[in-house]
C-alpha cells in the first residue's frame, strides 16, 4: 500500500488532507516523498517555532533521549523544573507552571484551576466562564464548548455548563455576574481569522477584573513563545493575566501544554494531573526553544527576521489588492483578508502546487505562521511563489 492508501484503511478521517506528504524539512524549507520542495509559511499551524530539524533542539533531545525519558511526575524532573524557569522568566510575570501535551489540554487546567479558585469563598458557586464569539479553545468537550462557534457545538453535547459568549471585549463586562470564574480571551484569535484585540479595551477589561477579583484567562496557544514579538502577547499589550496558557511553538514540535498561574495555592495535590505532561523529552525541548528564541529577541535578530517578512507581506498585499481587502495581525502572525472564501481555497490550493504551504482561517482569511528563523532568502523565495499562483487565479 502507499501512504495514502494506508492513511485511508486505518486513520479516522477527521482532517480534510492535501495530497501531500512530506519527509523531511530545513527550517522554513520543506520536502515532500517526491523530492518537491517547499517554503514553509505555516510552521505546522504555528508549532515548528525554531524551524524544521533545529539542530540545538535535535542534538538536546537526542542527549535526553539517550539517558530518560519518562517517569512520571510523582517524582523531582530537573528538566521540568528548568523549563518552568525559562518560561516565567521569559514571561517577566511572578506565576508558577503546570505541563500537559496540548493547547487544549492547558486550557482545561486554566478552566479548573478559575473553578475552583471561584468556589474557595465557600457560599457563592463561582463557575461561569465567559469566552469571545469566533474563539477557539480546544477539542475535548469542555474546551469545545469554550470556543465560541456554533458550529463546532454540534453532535457532541450534553456538554458542561457555564460558557458564556460575548460578542466582543465591549460586552464582557455586562455578562460579569456573582458566579462568573474567569474570562478567558485571545488577544490575537488565530482560528477565527487573526483578529487582534484593541488594546485599550484590553487594558480596560484586565483592569477591571482586577477590580472584581475575577481571573483574567489569556489563551496564549497560538499568540506565546514569541510569536508576536514579546515572550507572549499579554506582555505587548500591558496587561498581568492571572492565568496563561501556552502550546505550540514552545516546544519547537514536541508536543507541550502549559498553564501559568499567579494563583499559586488554589491547587493541590490530587487536583489535576498529566501522565506525560512535562516528561524529560518534552521538558528538554522546551528549555531549547525558549533559551534559542530569547537570544533571538536579545540580539535584534528576531525583530529584523519579522520586519522582513511583514514587509515582504505588504508589498504582496498591495500588489494584489484584487484579491486582498486588508491586512491584520502583527509580528509573525499575520493574515491577509480574501474577497471570497471560494479565492481563498484556490489560493490554497495553487501555492501548495507552487512550492509554498499557507493557512486558512475563519472569515476568509489567508494565514500565515512562520517559523521564527526563516531567513530572507526563504521569505523572498516564499513570496516569488505565492505571487506566482495568485497570477494564476
Amino acid at each position: 500500500m502507499n501512504i495514502k492508501e494506508l492513511d485511508e484503511k486505518y486513520i479516522l478521517p477527521t482532517y480534510a488532507k492535501a495530497d501531500v506528504a512530506f519527509v523531511k524539512g530545513e527550517n522554513a524549507t520543506l520536502f515532500d516523498i517526491n523530492g518537491k520542495k517547499y517554503i514553509d509559511f505555516t510552521s505546522g499551524i504555528g508549532v515548528v517555532s525554531v524551524g524544521h530539524a533545529n539542530r540545538r533542539v535535535t542534538e538536546a533531545l537526542r542527549e535526553q533521549i539517550s539517558q530518560i525519558t519518562h517517569i512520571s511526575n510523582l517524582y523531582y524532573n530537573l528538566p521540568q523544573a528548568k523549563a518552568a524557569q525559562r518560561v516565567v522568566e521569559a514571561s517577566g510575570y511572578d506565576m508558577q507552571c503546570f505541563f500537559g501535551n496540548s493547547g487544549a489540554e492547558a486550557n482545561e487546567g486554566a478552566i479548573k484551576i478559575a473553578r475552583k479558585h471561584g468556589e474557595r469563598d465557600g457560599e457563592i458557586k463561582r463557575y461561569k466562564i465567559i469566552t469571545l464569539n469566533h474563539s477557539f479553545h480546544g477539542r475535548t468537550i469542555t474546551t469545545v464548548k469554550a470556543t465560541g462557534q456554533e458550529s463546532m457545538h454540534n453532535y457532541f453535547g450534553p456538554f458542561p455548563d457555564g460558557f458564556v459568549y460575548a460578542d466582543g471585549i465591549d460586552e464582557i463586562e455586562s455578562l460579569l455576574d456573582d458566579h462568573t470564574a474567569g474570562v478567558m480571551i485571545e488577544l490575537i484569535q488565530g482560528e477565527g481569522g487573526v483578529e487582534p484585540q484593541d488594546r485599550e479595551k484590553v487594558q480596560a477589561l484586565a483592569k477591571l477584573l482586577k477590580e472584581k477579583e475575577i481571573p483574567l484567562i489569556v489563551d496564549e496557544v497560538q499568540t506565546g513563545c514569541y510569536r508576536v514579538g514579546e515572550f507572549t502577547a499579554s506582555q505587548a499589550y500591558g496587561i498581568e493575566p492571572e492565568i496563561i496558557t501556552l502550546a505550540k511553538g514552545v516546544g519547537g514540535g514536541v508536543p507541550v501544554g502549559i498553564v501559568m498561574t499567579t494563583l499559586k495555592n488554589v491547587l493541590s495535590a490530587g487536583d489535576h494531573g498529566s501522565t506525560f505532561g512535562g516528561n524529560y523529552l518534552s521538558s528538554r525541548a522546551v528549555c531549547e526553544v525558549v533559551d534559542i528564541l530569547s537570544e533571538l529577541k536579545k540580539s535584534g535578530d528576531l525583530e529584523s527576521r519579522s520586519l522582513i517578512f511583514n514587509q515582504a507581506l505588504e508589498t504582496f498585499y498591495k500588489k494584489h489588492q484584487d484579491i486582498f481587502t486588508q491586512k491584520v495581525g502583527f509580528g509573525m502572525m499575520c493574515g491577509l483578508r480574501v474577497k471570497d472564501a471560494e479565492t481563498l481555497s484556490n489560493i490554497i490550493d495553487g501555492a501548495r502546487e507552487n512550492g509554498v504551504m499557507v493557512l486558512k482561517a475563519g472569515r476568509n482569511t489567508l494565514r500565515f505562521l512562520p517559523p521564527l528563523t526563516i531567513t530572507k532568502e526563504e521569505i523572498n523565495e516564499g513570496f516569488e511563489a505565492l505571487c506566482i499562483a495568485v497570477s494564476r487565479l
